[in-house]
């Protein structure tokens, strides 16, 4: 930014798990937006420096910073600095998340379930504890996490995945009602199956059986990013505990 840049017009946005198609959407559809300086964090470097390198034409300030969102310290720090480079932060978004191994319950151990429930829902978790400390004293802001339709439906052999996104889900509404009065929203993006690194290796006919059940068919992880763009902005200022739903009709059955 230059010099003579009135802060206080622009909008700060923080984003966990900015890394990955979903990661990287994001921060590429905020980053293309007026007055958006964004603090970027991933645990994988790699990933956080694709999506970096597909931002030359961002319109702001862009940090970033490698995190872990199962320590509350990392999620902190992210916070930390979106404030101290920034002086302000609006919108946090908490997009980490890992899958679950492919099994029925009887056959998945401890591990598989704590993982879940450390990344997804820890995780949020963090994000929401860090977000509000930073905005209660700015006078509200926008929290965002991401969930799925696995929260609102049941998949078989994904229980720790379908589990843990319902959590965040509750999380959401929660946090919602807790922290209304603070201005700050709270809410949730539920996706479908987008296409992404996940899908690769996989033959035609896994995908268009996957693909059947959308409707409107596969989307792409850019037809989600809208979802968050909105949530950022001051046109959802009377939406929170909410899930919003992007899935090519998954749900609509």
């Amino acid at each position: 930014m230059g010099k003579g840049v009135d802060m206080s017009t622009r909008r700060v946005v923080a984003i966990l798990g900015a890394g990955g198609a979903l990661g990287g959407s994001i921060s590429a559809r905020l980053a293309s937006e007026a007055d958006t300086d964004l603090v970027l964090s991933d645990m994988s470097e790699d990933s956080l420096g694709s999506t970096l390198g597909a931002l030359a034409g961002a319109a702001g300030s862009v940090e970033t910073m490698v995190a872990d969102v199962t320590v509350q310290a990392d999620v902190d720090a992210v916070v930390a600095r979106a404030v101290e480079r920034f002086g302000r932060l609006d919108v946090v978004i908490g997009n980490a998340g890992v899958l679950s191994p492919n099994g029925r319950i009887h056959n998945l151990d401890d591990e598989d379930w704590d993982r879940a429930f450390r990344v997804n829902v820890m995780g949020s978790v963090h994000v929401v504890k860090s977000a509000v400390g930073a905005m209660r004293s700015n006078g509200g802001g926008s929290i965002v996490l991401t969930a799925s339709v696995a929260g609102m439906t049941a998949w078989s052999h994904a229980g720790p995945y379908c589990v843990t996104k319902a959590g965040i889900i509750e999380l959401a509404k929660v946090a919602a009602v807790e922290y209304a009065k603070d201005r700050i929203r709270v809410n949730c993006v539920c996706p479908g199956t987008f296409r992404s690194a996940i899908h690769e290796g996989l033959p035609d006919e896994a995908l268009d059986a996957i693909a059947v059940k959308h409707p409107l068919g596969l989307g792409s992880a850019g037809d989600v990013a809208g979802a968050y763009a909105y949530l950022a902005s001051d046109a959802s200022r009377w939406t929170t505990g909410s899930a919003i739903v992007v899935d090519g009709g998954y749900t609509a059955p």
